[in-house]
């Protein structure tokens, strides 16, 4: 069997930082309402960049960390729940502006566990010897997708896009990967075009949709599988959770990521966070803060990168540094 490894990890973000305070001019919230329930203090907001931007900017910093060329990329994988079009794909979209020519590109939809889900994809085509190096990008926009009028939920969200290459290897470095998902549409939901055509009744044309969260609904769920998570992607591996050096967590509030490192009785200075700069970016989350931890990484070391969010899904990888 083939083995994996991430050769190159890169990041974007947009210019504009929305603080806290910024927010509490547009919607009634303030810096301490949303710092104590979340740990967020800004995010970063397209002032008009997009999705594809994002993506297109992440990939080649993790392209030119992995030394390779467009040329060399034989599948691209972008998760996004904000492509710039439906069609073609966002990932279609940036094998146009890199020059991937040789790459298969497509997009999925799994919401915050979007990199996770593509990662596993993207190492299984790698293990099963039909593609050699594959990208994949979380990329959001979700200040598009937000309602500026709902507190709950405006406060939380942040744009930006994350890239990691995998290419094969003699020594495997991806040791494990673990995916589940339960369909639950109450949690949280976006909602999609209407059937509407010349069978159906004439009807308003619907022309917003919104991110809509049950916050209380999701926080249960997230602070249940994160641990689960962690214990699954260990399963059948010569590891203990005490083996992990780095927990890379989707970024969608401090108090699950704290509640976890309690749950598995960790020190959470373990658990990297940079929500405070970006919020929840959804599918880049992930990519995003293992582009800004890999400072701290040394050879040798272990690390699990655990996703959870929309579907409902949730996954988890383990792999060496």
């Amino acid at each position: 069997m083939v083995g994996v490894k991430i050769s190159g990890i890169g990041s974007a973000r947009p210019e504009t930082i929305l603080t806290n305070d910024g927010l509490a001019k547009i919607v009634e919230t303030s810096d301490e309402w949303i710092t104590t329930r979340t740990g967020i203090k800004s995010r970063y907001i397209s002032n008009g960049i997009s999705t594809t931007d994002l993506a297109v900017e992440a990939a080649k910093k993790a392209m030119a960390e992995a030394n390779i060329s467009a040329k060399d990329i034989d599948m691209i994988i972008v998760a996004t729940l904000t492509p710039d079009l439906f069609m073609p794909s966002a990932a279609c979209m940036v094998q146009i502006e890199l020059g991937a020519t040789n790459a298969t590109a497509f997009d999925i939809g799994a919401a915050c566990s979007g990199f996770v889900y593509a990662s596993k994809i993207a190492t299984n085509a790698i293990r099963c010897g039909t593609e050699k190096v594959v990208l994949v990008i979380g990329a959001e926009v979700l200040s598009k997708v937000v309602d500026w009028k709902d507190r709950n939920t405006c406060v939380l969200f942040g744009d930006g896009a994350g890239a990691v290459v995998y290419e094969a290897t003699d020594v495997n470095k991806v040791l494990s990967i673990y995916t589940q998902s339960a369909g639950n549409i109450n949690a949280l939901s976006l909602d999609g075009f209407p059937v509407k055509n010349c069978f159906t009744e004439a009807a308003e044309p619907k022309t917003e949709s919104y991110i809509k969260m049950d916050g209380r609904e999701v926080y249960k769920f997230a602070i249940a599988v994160v641990p689960l998570c962690i214990e699954k992607v260990l399963e059948n591996t010569e590891f203990t959770v005490a083996d992990v050096d780095h927990f890379i967590l989707h970024q969608a509030n401090e108090r699950i990521l704290d509640t976890a490192a309690k749950k598995i009785n960790i020190d959470k200075s373990k658990f990297f966070k940079n929500l405070d700069k970006y919020g929840n970016t959804s599918a880049a989350s992930i990519p995003i803060a293992l582009d800004e931890a890999k400072a701290n990484f040394k050879a040798g070391d272990k690390i699990i990168m655990v996703g959870f969010g929309g579907g409902l899904t949730w996954g988890s990888i383990l792999f060496e540094w």
